[in-house]
């Protein structure tokens, strides 16, 4: 295997890999449910998300000792900072929605891939194209009219879409960090150390923010758990995984689906509409990140040899 390339996937995973890049965008797609549904503050929702999934996890930390005390403090740091840029990617995109809807919150997500490979082009000397360029272009200039169609309705919705914005920009470098040490770091080591991490941030947050930690009622607690459980282990887990095997721009891939599924989701259950202006931005915006996924070769994996 050449320097920098991709693990290859076994044949039965390489044959279900859009079927498993399926099941992480469906689970993704309720996380913006559970969140209007719940009623607790975003940083501790957040913070018990990740509590309750390492917890799932801890029965099968004895098998990976052997990793952990093989990790460089290189390493240790790089895990530490994708999980604090998880922790602010959660903070930034779950505080966005309770100021604008579930669709352009979402929607604004499908710019992750564009500034992946943007990144991936910086930090491992990817090649692009003026048509990759031209993707790019079109998928900011949807990006850009959702926000105007929020302003017109709210300043508030506005101030949405810019903490989704910034959210997206935190799990750009999470995922990036992710490609890097996936390479050398197994699936497990990566995941309970990198939730870990996170959840530790967003206990510091809680401290300083003057959170309660406890006096929740069961409903919540159930949301919490459905937040660890689906979005979480099936989501961002799953999708953690495959970053061993493919690059961290098609991983993100996935998000294109989301604001379609989440929107679904959110007319369904908790009765939001689409706008035209919305709907038409939503579609220019996934239109270009489609142009600039499709010129730019986003399924193979990078070089990992750059962080």
């Amino acid at each position: 295997m050449a320097k920098g390339a991709p693990h290859s996937l076994p044949r039965f995973r390489r044959t279900h890999l859009y079927a498993m890049l399926a099941l992480g965008m469906a689970a993704i797609s309720f996380s913006a449910i559970f969140i209007r549904w719940s009623d607790a503050p975003v940083s501790v929702v957040g913070m018990y998300r990740l509590i309750l999934t390492v917890a799932i996890m801890l029965p099968f930390l004895y098998k990976y000792g052997h990793e952990f005390r093989a990790l460089t403090t290189r390493d240790s740091w790089l895990l530490a900072g994708s999980g604090v840029a998880l922790a602010l990617h959660f903070l930034l995109w779950m505080g966005s929605l309770r100021f604008t809807t579930v669709a352009s919150s979402t929607v604004l997500l499908t710019l992750e891939p564009v500034l992946v490979m943007i990144g991936s082009v910086w930090l491992f000397r990817e090649r692009t194209s003026p048509w990759t360029v031209a993707g790019m272009a079109v998928a900011i200039t949807g990006a850009v009219l959702i926000g105007w169609g929020d302003f017109r309705l709210s300043g508030q919705a506005l101030y949405g879409d810019l903490l989704s914005l910034l959210g997206t920009l935190a799990v750009v470098v999470h995922m990036l960090l992710g490609q890097a040490l996936r390479s050398r770091v197994s699936s497990f080591v990566y995941n309970i150390t990198v939730f870990t991490a996170a959840a530790a941030a967003f206990a510091v947050y809680n401290v300083m923010a003057g959170h309660a930690f406890t006096g929740y009622s069961t409903r919540e607690w159930l949301l919490f758990a459905l937040m660890a459980l689906v979005p979480t282990i099936f989501g961002h887990m799953l999708f953690n995984w495959l970053l061993k095997y493919v690059g961290a721009t098609t991983v993100s891939m996935a998000v294109l689906g989301e604001p379609v599924g989440a929107t679904l989701l959110a007319w369904a259950l908790l009765g939001e509409s689409v706008g035209p202006l919305q709907a038409g931005a939503g579609a220019l915006l996934i239109l270009g990140v489609w142009i600039f996924l499709r010129v730019s070769g986003a399924g193979s994996a990078p070089s990992k040899q750059a962080v």
